[in-house]
């Protein structure tokens, strides 16, 4: 019986209630409607969501927060046109809010609203479909889905709808696209362009705004603008630019114009139209700063191919500029610097603004609180100086540099290294460049601390930055003073640090300073101690980055520290004047560092070859004190034994060292004097130099440095001569790895041929030093005769190798095989 009467229970009842009327008085109760499975109360809810939605951002905070928007996002895409369309009108109201918006992101309802963007859905549901999109599109995640679902071709068909909503939201979600180069590309490709040239005619002022400002974006892709150009874009934006009505839309429509007017094509055709006329008119125009600033980014814009600057230096724009220059507004004057700074590429206009007082005027945009106003300002004197002729300044930028002088720019200029805007210091630092190809100029430049400026531009990590400071040290590195200036402010060291840029124009800039301070040897043993040369060797190893300016600054490093040069190449040629400090440190291999004459100082005594360093007075400080006449050492005898004194010398030192308190602090390293080489150079000066004949003067020369050496040594005793075991004790007795060469009173070949080298070069006598294996080294000379057919009119060159070993005095002629022999074991 219970079960029969559950049974009965169960069981479906065929007929149906009479409608029963619903009031949701709650928000609560309406979004839980939403579940209905009555499509009327479906799409009752969805309007009454709509309309509680529209009346704030609370309201649809509230909603949320109640649930409603999964449910909305299920319904727009319901059979029932009604219910679809009501919950798109919740769904596109709701959205506008940024915590809606948030909550939309993590639910995949983009290809769903999509999906009902075709021509046949309700006119309605496109509205508010694209409304949400709208509010979605801002998000780049959301952009990324737009388009991945096939978003933009449906978009670009509404924008020919007949709703004007419809074209509004269309517009929106396709200017947030366009912010992206694929979606540019993506709206020319289907053919976006006709449609958003068509809405330009709208009587809606916020359609024709979104419609350029859209066409702006799209106009800086080539392919888009050549497409612009044959759908007659240009007379459209001429038609909008020729009407007062549309003054509104002028300041978006000349942006069009600027992005257009790159190509020389697009300017003919507006130039052939009127527009440059137009174009100068919104220029000269004073009451309207934007437009004007504008306007004049056009004639920036145009000035930059070479024909259209021409045309435009044809109707003396540049005289407009100038007075542009004196207006109030901060906008109008950053685009007038940019516009002088493009058309200063061509000579004639650059000649033009310098005639018309241009120049002081842009200096005065320095002096602006305005960065971008800087920016611009030194930009335009950056190409204003500019001379691209390689063999001198031109007239012209000559006179540019001069103006900026007599304006007193270089002070300003020389104070914007040390600014924030990496832009304004690579403009300053390559104008200071260009001013300082004329000396008075440089002067000037530097004493406003430019060098110490420059040193802190040398750290920074922009590319353009660096290339404009390197280029400028290059030409400041001219001054003697400079260098001196950059070695104390600690440059030289971010300097070389440059050599391990893989950019090309920083690494030939760097290379080309590097050159400049090398012409002094502090400087440049300095640039070598952090590493100059092992970079240099590297670089010119490379097949990708060595170039000329390379090989010249590892030239001229070589040719200003002639000890690393001896030791490198194991040459020094006639020119190569020996100096004090000159060492040998015997050959080094490619790449390995050399250490300095300090350096090796400091190093604990080894069993290596002992450094040789040349160290010689000028003769006015030689006072030889009484002690310094004997020699202790056993092993120091021969004729100039009374010269080397270097056991007492170290006793004197400990004496002194013993009576005197200890320095709390380091003493600074002192190279050791070397008595003896003053007095060879004083014999040299005294006995050889008289002598009349240029040959006898090397023979003399040769037998002085035989003497001082150990004299003579026959080839067949050589194996005798104890010259390993004096150095030895030598460096015993001065407990130093480095040896003045002066001390030294058994030397070989490559000891006496640097004692030749040093005294030749001390008395004006011309040679090379050259080293061979296994511690030969040679001199060559170069004697003239003259020829006994020719009655005295010319002479004959002959090369010599001079003896200094066997036959001390004895000149063989180069490439014989007394020479070779000589040269060779």
């Amino acid at each position: 019986m219970g079960k029969k009467g559950k049974k009965e229970h169960e069981t479906p009842c065929k007929e149906t209630f009479e409608p029963v009327p619903v009031e949701g008085r709650t928000p609560a109760t309406v979004v839980l409607l939403l579940s209905s499975p009555e499509e009327d109360i479906l799409a009752k809810a969805c309007e009454a969501i709509h309309t509680f939605a529209e009346k704030g951002d609370e309201n649809k905070v509230s909603l949320l927060g109640l649930g409603a928007l999964q449910p909305l996002c299920q319904l727009i895409a319901h059979k029932n046109k009604l219910v679809r369309r009501n919950a798109f009108m919740a769904l596109g109201i709701m959205a506008t809010n940024s915590d809606v918006k948030s909550a939309l992101k993590k639910i995949d309802v983009i290809p769903s609203i999509i999906d009902k963007l075709s021509l046949e859905e309700d006119i309605v549901v496109h509205e508010f479909a694209t409304l949400c999109l709208a509010s979605l599109s801002v998000d780049f995640f959301c952009k990324v889905q737009i388009f991945d679902n096939k978003g933009l071709p449906p978009v670009i068909q509404l924008l020919s709808s007949p709703d004007p909503d419809v074209k509004k939201n269309s517009l929106e979600i396709i200017f947030n696209l366009v912010q992206d180069y694929q979606s540019r590309l993506a709206v020319h490709e289907l053919g976006g362009i006709p449609p958003l040239l068509e809405l330009l005619k709208s009587d809606f002022p916020v359609i024709q705004h979104l419609a350029l400002k859209t066409l702006q974006n799209l106009t800086t892709d080539k392919d888009t603008r050549n497409t612009f150009r044959q759908q007659q874009g240009f007379e459209k934006l001429m038609d909008i630019l020729s009407s007062t009505d549309f003054r509104d839309l002028h300041a978006e429509a000349l942006q069009v114009v600027s992005n257009c007017l790159s190509d020389s094509e697009s300017f003919k055709l507006i130039h052939s139209a009127g527009g440059l006329t137009r174009l100068m008119e919104f220029v000269l125009h004073p009451n309207m700063p934007e437009i004007q600033s504008r306007a004049v980014k056009c004639i920036a814009r145009v000035a930059q191919s070479s024909e259209n600057g021409k045309l435009l230096h044809e109707q003396n724009v540049e005289k407009v500029l100038v007075e542009l220059l004196s207006v109030a507004d901060v906008s109008v004057k950053t685009a007038t610097c940019q516009a002088v700074s493009a058309m200063s590429f061509h000579l004639a206009s650059k000649d033009r603004f310098r005639d018309l007082g241009g120049i002081p005027a842009v200096v005065q945009m320095l002096n602006n609180e305005s960065l971008a106003l800087r920016e611009a300002a030194t930009q335009a004197l950056s190409n204003l100086t500019y001379s691209n002729q390689l063999n001198a300044f031109s007239s012209i930028s000559v006179g540019s540099s001069s103006a900026v002088y007599e304006a007193e720019g270089h002070k300003i200029l020389v104070q914007e290294l040390f600014g924030s805007c990496p832009r304004t210091v690579a403009n300053s630092a390559a104008t200071l460049g260009n001013l300082a190809g004329q000396d008075v100029i440089r002067c000037g430049i530097l004493s406003h601390r430019a060098i110490q400026a420059l040193v802190d531009t040398l750290k920074s990590t922009y590319t353009e930055v660096l290339v404009n400071a390197t280029h400028c040290l290059a030409v400041l590195a001219c001054d003697t003073e400079a260098r001196a200036e950059l070695q104390s402010a600690g440059g030289l060291q971010p300097l070389v640090n440059l050599l391990r840029s893989y950019d090309k124009e920083v690494l030939h800039n760097a290379c080309m300073a590097i050159s400049a301070c090398a012409i002094d040897e502090p400087t440049a043993v300095e640039m070598c101690k952090y590493g100059a040369l092992e970079m240099l060797q590297e670089i010119n190893q490379s097949v990708n980055r060595k170039s000329s300016f390379s090989k010249l600054a590892m030239i001229s490093l070589l040719n200003s520290n002639l000890s690393v040069k001896y030791s490198l190449t194991d040459h020094l040629a006639s020119t190569d004047i020996i100096s004090n400090g000159f060492y040998d440190a015997g050959k080094v291999r490619g790449g390995q560092r050399i250490l300095t004459l300090e350096e090796l100082s400091k190093q604990p005594v080894n069993q290596h070859r002992p450094i040789i360093v040349v160290n010689r007075a000028t003769e006015e400080t030689v006072h030889v004190p009484e002690e310094r006449q004997s020699n202790p050492s056993e092993t120091d005898t021969g004729s100039k034994g009374d010269r080397r004194t270097p056991r007492k010398k170290k006793e004197d030192d400990k004496q002194k060292d013993e009576t005197q308190p200890e320095s709390p602090t380091e003493k600074p390293w002192k190279m050791m004097d070397d008595v003896s080489l003053q007095l060879l150079v004083k014999e040299a000066k005294e006995f050889i130099l008289p002598l009349n004949d240029e040959q006898e003067q090397y023979a003399a020369l040769a037998r002085l440095v035989s003497e001082a050496m150990g004299g003579a040594v026959e080839a067949k005793k050589l194996h005798e001569f104890p010259w390993v075991l004096h150095l030895s004790e030598l460096k015993f007795q001065l407990q130093s790895n480095v040896v003045p060469i002066g001390l030294i009173s058994k030397g070989i070949y490559c000891h006496r041929a640097l004692l030749f080298k040093c005294l030749a070069d001390c008395i004006g006598m011309s040679c090379t030093l050259v080293r061979g294996e296994y511690n030969r080294a040679w001199n060559e000379v170069l004697l003239f005769s003259r020829n006994p057919s020719s009655n005295g009119r010319s002479s004959q060159s002959c090369r010599y190798i001079v003896d200094l070993m066997h036959q001390p005095g004895n000149l063989l002629t180069a490439n014989t095989p007394a020479a070779v022999q000589y040269q060779t074991i």
